[in-house]
């Protein structure tokens, strides 16, 4: 006796999975809709009576034979997909989100495989993908079929125009305020936003990017001691301001950093909230202002003008990969060495690079910047970013879906984070002070911050229109050797005095060719953080007159 399967006709399974994933899998959604049309909640079910009509018409428009229930089934497991990372963390699922998703390895993605995620796909999306796929589906003649689906898509279409028209002062302005709002619908969101990222991969794909800086070279120095120039840049990964003792945090996350000659920049805006958007902007020219995707790769980066200036240049790398900035300098991806001082399970703690930087610098025989990529605070396993000698805030949150973490285990898992970052830079330094035939200095400054619970938000990579602080405000930190003060003249003085001059990501590009002294005529000085303290200034500036 063969089982049981209920026949329906194929609208009526679209009307069925329509009303589920307006219904189940948009919590969040309606949330916002209840705070953003709060006392006007004949418009928010408007609204949703306008998606539900959107929904029918576009699943409508894929009900063919054969095509149909892979189509409902693939909608209800993005749905469900998307549903528990926007509920869960406060996520906005939209190009710059699904390009995180792209570039994810998959020691990260072991990280999000977690039981609350495994049991929502359970219970919202592979049982009622199961009974979609029970359904014996009812299929008309071909032309018959044509002519039934116009009858829905069209009406369909039609009164969600009439809606929008009777409601378009109250919709456009709730959109425009509130671009997130949208961006939180299932599965519309996430499918639009990966359709979008794929057409841009597409159009940038064979880009060629354009030279910059060719014409550049080391400057004239204020010392002339001939000792070779080594400039530290460690990229940080994922750490907030808000966070650091040196930023007047109530812990004390910075007690080594704190010891050391160092000046903490107070007021630094990133120019993304993720790595793949802050890291290649940082490292161009154009500003966050000018930048974009495309723009980005249409033309060299600050890893290519200091090439073109003959010093010796490299990334070292701890995390993900260098977002395609030092993909024409030599590099190293550090956790394929699986050094079992330091690595476990595909990902190493940061002193790697300290250990690397040691070796690097034992050969440096000319002007040389290198290049550290930190894991730094890389969430949401916070708790494994840290060795445990550097756990010293307890408890901590080690569920990687923050389920069943307080918000403070979660903020105690990571600011270990932030003091293991403190040590690891306090290697560095005392590593670059002890070579004093090297006139070394180190700038550090994180691609973006970090959301811990305010506001129901976690992690980070919110559109940056509506991003909080704590996404935006990151640590930038420099130190300079003695030597490095005498060979180029820097006033370290200056340097603490200017400590809360308004940066951002923006200063880096030229900071990092000021502090290497080259002499370009991509050089900005106005966009130079440390310019106004650097004596040999003038030189440097004359050089790059003559090298224009």
């Amino acid at each position: 006796m063969r089982p049981y399967r209920p026949r329906l006709g194929s609208i009526p399974l679209v009307l069925i999975v329509s009303v589920y994933l307006l219904a189940l899998t948009n919590d969040t959604f309606w949330r916002k809709g209840l705070a953003y049309l709060g006392g006007h909640e004949g418009q928010l079910a408007a609204l949703g009576f306008c998606l539900l009509l959107l929904c029918v018409a576009a699943l409508t428009t894929f009900s063919a034979k054969y095509i149909v229930k892979p189509f409902l089934i693939f909608a209800i497991l993005v749905a469900a997909t998307a549903s528990y990372f926007v509920d869960t963390f406060g996520l906005v699922i939209d190009r710059e989100m699904i390009q995180n998703v792209a570039l994810t390895t998959s020691s990260e993605a072991a990280h999000l495989l977690s039981p609350g995620l495994l049991a929502h796909l359970l219970a919202y999306g592979i049982l009622p993908s199961l009974l979609v796929a029970l359904v014996k589906v009812a299929h008309r003649p071909f032309w018959e079929k044509v002519r039934v689906n116009s009858l829905v898509i069209f009406p369909c279409l039609g009164v969600t125009v009439a809606i929008v028209l009777a409601n378009y002062p109250s919709f456009s302005s709730t959109f425009r305020s509130h671009r997130d709002l949208m961006a939180s619908f299932n599965p519309a969101a996430p499918i639009v936003a990966t359709v979008k990222y794929a057409i841009r991969e597409m159009e940038e794909r064979d880009i060629v990017a354009a030279p910059l800086g060719t014409d550049a070279r080391p400057a004239a120095r204020a010392g002339g001691t001939g000792k070779p120039l080594v400039t530290v840049v460690v990229v940080g990964e994922t750490a907030r301001a808000a966070n650091f003792g040196l930023y007047g945090y109530a812990r004390d996350t910075n007690p080594e950093l704190s010891r050391r000659d160092v000046v903490a920049f107070q007021n630094v805006a990133s120019c993304g909230t993720s790595t793949a958007v802050s890291v290649p902007c940082m490292f161009s020219n154009l500003t966050r202002g000018g930048y974009s995707s495309k723009a980005g790769r249409s033309v060299e980066n600050l890893t290519d003008v200091l090439s073109h200036a003959h010093v010796d240049v490299r990334w070292l790398d701890n995390n993900t990969g260098s977002a395609d900035v030092a993909d024409r300098i030599p590099y190293e991806y550090l956790p394929a060495t699986k050094d079992p001082r330091f690595c476990s399970d595909g990902e190493c703690h940061d002193e790697i690079l300290v250990e690397h930087l040691r070796t690097a610098l034992a050969d440096v025989r000319q002007d040389t910047v290198i290049f550290l990529h930190q894991l730094g605070s890389h969430g949401p396993a916070y708790h494994l970013r840290a060795p445990a000698a550097f756990q010293r805030y307890q408890p901590t949150c080690r569920d990687e879906s923050f389920a069943d973490c307080t918000r403070e285990e979660i903020v105690n898992a990571y600011d270990n984070t932030i003091l293991y970052t403190d040590h690891v830079l306090a290697e560095i330094v005392d590593l670059l002070a002890d070579r004093t035939d090297l006139a070394a200095s180190m700038l550090y400054v994180s691609d973006h911050g970090e959301s811990l619970g305010e506001n129901g938000l976690y992690l980070h990579a919110i559109p940056y229109f509506m991003a909080p602080s704590t996404q935006t405000h990151v640590p930038m930190i420099a130190w300079f050797s003695e030597p490095y003060r005498r060979e180029t003249g820097i006033d370290a003085a200056c340097v603490a005095a200017r400590k809360d001059d308004p940066l951002s990501h923006d200063n880096f590009f030229h900071t990092v060719l000021g502090t290497a002294e080259i002499a370009t005529s991509v050089y900005d000085r106005g966009l130079d953080a440390l310019a106004p303290c650097r004596s040999a200034t003038p030189q440097l500036a004359a050089a790059r007159e003559t090298a224009r």
